[in-house]
């Protein structure tokens, strides 16, 4: 038997003779070795779509990170870009205006719906003081009435407790603009029934007073209201300047004191 299996080796070692059956061999335990294999292929297989998966899930995961952070960065340069153009028109609103300003930013906007204010992020060590006017590239916003070392508020025009000395830009007819209880809207009062005020007509301030420089666009009469019984009119507007759009503003450092002055003396003469 050993003598059988040395003369085997040798002459497969010479002239492959046994090649046939391995051939044959292997081709039958093939199926064998398929089946037996066959959990290790499919742990691989498994293994494999899972760790796909995981990667694809990952990048998905990272593309929409970047796709978010390049909309922010998008968004916020366009904000950017707005902001910048408003700045330009303010420093533009500066040259037509002879007096000086202080550009300040929306800190928030109170939460109170029975008063319309903003609140600044520069105050009395900027120079504001409560009576300046707050103004932007279309006219007047409002007007300060608190301050404190670091922050200001200011009341909109459109803000009841705010007057503004106003004339119709048409025939320079002198009134008086309040704000309304009417979101968004100013009023001009205790007009005569017959007074030269119509739809589509420009206020502008009239500069009595001192406070707001004359010139300074208001508001566009959108409709006048005519009592004949009482002999008075009413006419409300639309302010010209639009607050809920812009984060910069500019206040006017009029001589807040000059002006209550000179209202004072004003006052006295015409009770004398």
């Amino acid at each position: 038997m050993v003598a059988l299996s040395l003369a085997l080796l040798v002459l497969d070692s010479q002239f492959h003779v046994l090649e046939p059956l391995r051939r044959a061999v292997a081709v039958g335990l093939y199926p064998f070795q398929r089946a037996v294999m066959a959990p290790r292929d499919l742990a691989q297989q498994f293994n494999e779509w899972f760790n796909a998966a995981s990667r694809i899930r990952t990048e998905n995961e990272a593309l929409q990170r970047q796709r978010i952070e390049l909309s922010q960065v998008a968004s916020h340069a366009a904000q950017l870009a707005a902001e910048n153009a408003q700045l330009r028109r303010l420093l533009g609103v500066t040259d037509t205006v002879d007096q000086a300003a202080v550009v300040v930013e929306v800190l928030y906007e109170p939460a109170n719906s029975f008063q319309q204010r903003l609140v600044f992020n520069k105050g009395s060590q900027a120079g504001l003081a409560p009576g300046m006017p707050v103004i932007d590239e279309g006219g007047v916003v409002g007007q300060i009435v608190r301050v404190t070392p670091m922050a200001a508020e200011a009341a909109l025009v459109t803000d009841e407790r705010v007057s503004v000395p106003v004339q119709v830009l048409r025939n320079g007819l002198r009134l008086i603009a309040f704000g309304s209880n009417a979101p968004g809207r100013i009023e001009v009062r205790y007009l005569a029934a017959n007074a030269d005020i119509k739809e589509g007509d420009i206020i502008v301030t009239s500069g009595v007073g001192g406070l707001f420089p004359a010139g300074l666009p208001v508001a566009k009469v959108l409709t006048v209201e005519r009592d004949t019984a009482s002999g008075f009119a009413r006419a409300i507007c639309e302010p010209l300047a639009h607050p809920e759009r812009y984060r910069h503003f500019l206040v006017l450092q009029v001589d807040v004191a000059r002006a209550q002055s000179n209202l004072q003396e004003a006052d006295t003469g015409g009770s004398q």
